[in-house]
């Protein structure tokens, strides 16, 4: 017997199907029900690869108790996050008032004939544990709460809506270039300390935190507490050295449960690891070239091209952390697909490979993860042959086929042919089809155009200073593919299921889009463009990805911009009836913020097209953030990022040749235009904003012009 989630596309949704839970989906109908009934809401939100959202499953929401009691006395409803992160924000962010603290599953109990959530939680075991009470005594005490406490009911719900309200409505106002050019600092210092090593906690890749540390490397910050390039380049360290990092296979997991970046939460995003690839790339251009840095993004790129790119050409989302070790098992357990006993090393390698092996990582017969071993690398520099061939054995175990890792990981190889590998769209077809070595993890394949840009902007940083082919064909096949199928009625999408696009896009798919096609049309003036290469890998023309980047802005600006508070709203003006508040996203958590990124995007543009009003919306957005800015600084490095954009913004008017020796290098606030008319004797025109600078004579004469450009906000 099946709930009406049995007919969702959503691999969520999908999996709580079968629970004797009467679930609806977010909808109208669901909506109304509730108020004709006046049943409270019961909102549990939640995505495919969460584990605790995994584990409720199977306990509380499979529990016929649990079942009889919520369905009589509530409206339950089933949202995926990645589906409708804007419903996400607005309820995690009531969580968050309510209890200091977020996470999946975000179970929310709301007011039916507002919306207003009135408590909230995350795991609620099934029996009392963990210091927690049971779900049935939860259910029982909201409900008695809902009926009883009318007049309490009404001041909690007026209090989170005012605070809700009030935090959608940020305070803004002009100010001073001298104090930009301390905000920007301030905001640098802050998220500097944030990424440098501690020694607590889980480990997140935090890569909008990252990047900006790296981007303050070019000033000379004044009695600045960090050596922000030391910090930077141990971050990246930590990412292609430690656990995080599938060393057999590429890929990078979701973080690490510890501060010591050893045993990840398995699951591999799509987001972390496009970001990921792009701030190792800047890395190596920054002058860090750490040949971990470099394997890392090659065998990323092999896990994508074997299992996570669709045959037409995009990318999936995400793949689980639990995969079952053998069919007849009940439940998929954590990391099976990826860890290591040392009896099966033992078996599988040579007594010489396996020291090896011991000496480059950490491997041991006791194990760091429930008795089994997941691979964190004790040293930098290059792998030896022979390390490379023993850990293409454990690949062989993994898959049941080999690959040349060799090859694919060097500098110079050519596109590489890599066998794919046929996602598990499901727990039953994970359990029973003819698998040639382990159990793979469930892969959600759905098409998430915000996800996706993160991959292809990654892509076309890497394709920018490796010169790798491969990176340059598969991130222009996932963005032509978007531009293709994600328009309906001439409106922009957010999903795409099966080939059927879906969900009108938010903030975040504009602009991490948009930044996308910016990034595709920049590495694109260094190519030759040779009419003889065949249609299906010759390069679109850089005027092509930047006349698509100019139209998709239109119509962000037309459906999500906030005349009166300036920045842009996560929903459009015609999709957010059914939201109590209409947001627009400044914080950033595991993906840079939507306003962020699309306010940085508009200082490119404004450089790309000379059209001024682009800067005026940049200078109206940022205006809108900067009391957010200054009052919480570690919430939002994205937007000191667009604000370094603003203030140093170059644009380097040379010819493709220049272009093209340029690309490699890093220039994080600088943009090309290709041109041929330059005055006699110049190498290239240094640009800042509204004026030319005198036109170099020397090639050293060019380069100190580009450096004090970019850092003329100097601290």
């Amino acid at each position: 017997m099946t709930n009406r989630l049995a007919q969702a596309k959503s691999l969520y949704l999908r999996k709580h199907a079968e629970n004797p839970i009467d679930w609806w989906p977010w909808c109208d109908e669901a909506l109304l029900t509730a108020k004709v009934q006046n049943k409270p809401i019961f909102l549990s939100i939640g995505y495919s690869s969460c584990h605790w959202c995994t584990v409720m499953e199977g306990e509380a929401f499979s529990d016929l108790a649990v079942a009889e009691y919520m369905n009589a006395n509530f409206l339950p409803i089933k949202v995926d996050r990645e589906e409708r992160p804007d419903i996400d924000s607005i309820y995690m962010q009531a969580l968050q008032m309510m209890s200091g603290q977020g996470g999946w599953p975000l179970n929310a109990f709301i007011s039916p004939e507002d919306l207003v959530p009135f408590y909230a939680g995350t795991y609620f075991p099934l029996e009392p544990r963990y210091g927690r009470p049971g779900f049935l005594q939860v259910l029982q005490a909201i409900r008695h709460y809902y009926d009883t406490e009318k007049d309490d009911l009404r001041d909690r719900k007026a209090t989170i809506l005012e605070s809700l309200l009030t935090s959608a409505v940020l305070e803004s106002g002009g100010v001073t270039e001298t104090q930009d050019i301390e905000l920007l600092h301030k905001g640098w210092e802050t998220c500097t300390g944030i990424i440098t090593s501690n020694q607590y906690g889980n480990s997140f890749p935090m890569i909008p935190y990252a990047e900006l540390a790296l981007r303050g490397t070019r000033f000379t910050w004044e009695d600045s507490r960090y050596d922000g390039l030391q910090v930077s380049a141990q971050r990246g360290l930590d990412l292609a050295l430690g656990g995080i990092f599938d060393h057999v296979a590429g890929g990078f997991h979701r973080y690490t449960v510890d501060p010591t970046w050893t045993v990840p939460h398995f699951e591999k995003m799509l987001y972390d690891n496009g970001q990921i690839v792009e701030y190792l790339a800047n890395l190596w251009s920054a002058g860090i070239q750490e040949p971990a840095f470099e394997d890392a993004i090659a065998l990323t790129v092999q896990w994508l091209k074997r299992e996570m790119i669709s045959p037409s050409g995009f990318f999936y989302a995400a793949q689980d952390a639990d995969s079952f070790s053998n069919p007849t098992d009940q439940e998929p357990e954590e990391g099976a697909f990826y860890v290591w006993s040392y009896s099966e090393l033992q078996q599988l390698l040579t007594p010489d490979e396996l020291t090896e092996l011991q000496q480059e990582y950490t491997v041991t017969p006791n194990g760091n993860f429930e008795g089994k071993n997941v691979l964190q690398r004790r040293h930098q520099g290059k792998l030896s042959e022979s390390l490379q061939t023993a850990l293409g054995k454990l690949f062989v175990a993994r898959y049941g086929f080999a690959t040349d890792r060799t090859n694919e990981a060097s500098h110079t190889s050519a596109t590489a042919s890599v066998a794919t590998f046929p996602p598990a769209r499901n727990n039953q077809e994970a359990k029973t089809r003819n698998w040639l070595g382990r159990i793979p993890a469930v892969t959600d394949t759905k098409m998430i155009v915000a996800w996706n840009s993160l991959m292809i902007s990654g892509l076309a940083r890497a394709y920018g200073v490796f010169q790798k082919q491969e990176y340059w064909e598969i991130a222009g096949k996932a963005a032509n593919f978007i531009l293709n199928n994600q328009f309906v009625n001439g409106r922009f999408h957010r999903l795409n299921y099966e080939n059927q696009p879906t969900v009108l896009a938010q903030s975040e798919d504009y602009a991490f889009f948009i930044k996308a096609l910016l990034d595709l049309h920049q590495v694109s003036l260094g190519i030759e463009h040779n009419s003889s290469q065949a249609p299906s890998s010759k390069p679109q023309a850089p005027t092509h990805w930047l006349e698509k980047a100019i139209a998709l802005q239109e119509e962000f600006h037309e459906y999500l911009w906030s005349v009166e508070l300036g920045g842009y709203f996560n929903t459009s003006s015609d999709a957010s009836q059914d939201l109590i508040v209409r947001e627009r996203s400044y914080a950033d958590n595991a993906t840079p913020s939507a306003n962020g990124i699309a306010l940085a995007n508009l200082v490119r543009l404004a450089l790309l097209t000379d059209d001024l009003h682009y800067l005026d919306l940049a200078e109206q957005g940022l205006n809108a953030f900067r009391s957010v800015m200054n009052r919480a600084p570690q919430a939002c490095p994205s937007l000191f990022t667009a604000l370094d954009w603003y203030r140093n913004c170059t644009l380097i008017r040379t010819s493709e040749e220049q272009i093209k020796s340029l690309v490699p290098t890093y220039l994080p606030s600088a943009v090309f235009v290709s041109t041929s008319k330059l005055p006699e004797g110049s190498v290239g025109l240094v640009c800042q904003g509204l004026k030319c600078l005198p036109a170099p004579e020397s090639m050293e004469q060019f380069v100190q012009q580009l450096q004090k450009s970019l850092t003329r906000s100097r601290g």
